[in-house]
């Protein structure tokens, strides 16, 4: 199962091709914020990231909530962010 997980905006890294450093329950990668550059995104933002790239932004309430929900998933969830940490976009 592939899950869409809340991360926070750190920085942008990469302006030309729109990437950015995301902070996800503690995991830092690299991820595309090409998706969602046309609705302004800052270090600070929050994003859901799905397989590398940030599909939608969203706010800290909305993330807050997913967490929550996400870490009740158990394995699931845990399991997705070991892919996460295994993962790179450099």
């Amino acid at each position: 199962m592939c899950l869409g997980i809340p991360g926070q905006v750190l920085e942008i890294v990469d302006d030309a091709n729109s990437i950015a450093r995301v902070d996800v329950s503690g995991v830092k990668r690299n991820v595309s914020v090409a998706l969602v550059r046309s609705e302004g995104i800052a270090p600070g933002d929050w994003v859901l990231i799905h397989v590398g790239f940030a599909m939608s932004k969203i706010d800290e309430a909305e993330a807050h909530e997913t967490l929550k929900a996400l870490q009740q998933m158990g394995d699931v969830y845990t399991d997705e962010l070991k892919l996460l940490h295994s993962s790179q976009i450099e």
